[in-house]
C-alpha cells in the first residue's frame, strides 16, 4: 500500500483535458492525491496526480483500475465521474450504435466506477460522488436526444445514490455545466463552421451571447464547484443538481 494511505484521495475519470483536467489540478492544490482516469495521457504534470489509462467504456478495464487503485492506497474520499462525450442528432438521426457509444461512457462507465467505490465508501462511513451532468439534465435542447437522456440518467443517478447511502454518511451530487469554454467546445464550433461556412468569432459571441450574464463559463469555475461540493463545508448537501451556466436555465 502506498505511503500516501493518509492523504485525502479524489479519482476523475476523464481528466486530461476541459473540465476534467481543471478538477485535477484544483484538488492537487488542495493537497489532494488525485488518480485521473483517462485513455488520453495528459500535457501537463503533477506530482500529486497520477495517470492511469482506462478505458470508461470496458467494464472489465474499469473493474480491473479501480481494484488497483484502491489496494494502492486503501481508501477513497471523493470520486467525480467527469468521462463523457457529445452526440448532436435527432432521435431519427441516432444509430442505435451511436446510442450505445454515449450510453456506454456517460453513463454505464458512471455506474460501474460507482459500484467499485461505493464497498470501500460504505466500511469508511464516508464519501462523496460527484458526476457531471450538464444543463440538459434539467431542460431540452434540439438535436440532442441521446446525449440529453444521458445527462437526465445522470441527476436521476445522483438521486438515487444519495437516498440509498445517505445512512454510510455517503453523499451523491450532480453538477450541471451550461456551455463552458473547453477544447470540446472549440472543436464542437469547428465542427460547424467547417460544415456551415459561419465565422467562428461570430458563432463563439452568439454562444456568448445567449447566456445571460453574456459569457461563457470556465473550467475553473466548474472546478472550484466540485472542490466545494467535495469538501466539509458542503457535508449537508446531497441529492442535489448543482447548476452553473450563467442563468440559462433560469430563461
Amino acid at each position: 500500500m502506498s505511503d500516501l494511505s493518509s492523504q485525502a484521495l479524489c479519482i476523475v475519470t476523464g481528466g486530461s483535458l476541459g473540465i476534467g483536467a481543471a478538477i485535477c489540478q484544483r484538488f492537487s492544490q488542495q493537497g489532494w492525491q488525485v488518480i485521473n482516469i483517462d485513455l488520453l495521457k495528459p500535457h501537463q504534470t503533477d506530482n500529486n496526480i497520477e495517470w492511469r489509462s482506462c478505458d470508461m467504456t470496458d467494464t472489465k478495464q474499469i473493474k480491473a483500475v479501480f481494484a488497483s487503485i484502491l489496494q494502492d492506497y486503501g481508501r477513497v474520499d471523493a470520486l467525480i465521474s467527469n468521462a463523457g462525450i457529445h452526440y448532436s442528432g435527432t432521435i431519427e438521426q441516432t444509430s442505435d450504435e451511436d446510442f450505445d457509444k454515449v450510453f456506454n461512457l456517460n453513463v454505464k462507465g458512471a455506474i460501474t466506477a460507482t459500484r467499485a467505490v461505493l464497498p470501500l465508501m460504505k466500511t469508511q462511513c464516508k464519501g462523496v460522488i460527484l458526476y457531471m451532468a450538464s444543463d440538459q439534465a434539467l431542460i431540452a435542447k434540439r438535436n440532442s436526444f441521446a446525449y440529453n437522456l444521458s445527462k437526465m440518467a445522470l441527476a436521476s443517478l445522483a438521486k438515487t445514490t444519495a437516498l440509498d447511502y445517505a445512512s454510510y454518511q455517503i453523499r451523491a451530487n450532480a453538477i450541471c455545466p451550461g456551455t463552458i469554454e473547453t477544447p470540446l467546445y472549440h472543436q464542437a464550433i469547428d465542427r460547424y463552421v467547417t460544415k456551415s461556412g459561419a465565422d467562428k468569432q461570430q458563432v463563439h459571441a452568439e454562444e456568448a451571447a445567449l447566456q445571460p450574464l453574456g459569457r461563457l463559463g470556465q473550467a475553473d469555475e466548474v472546478a472550484a464547484l466540485a472542490y466545494f461540493l467535495a469538501s466539509d463545508e458542503a457535508s449537508f448537501i446531497t441529492g442535489s443538481l448543482q447548476v452553473i451556466d450563467g442563468g440559462y436555465t433560469t430563461q
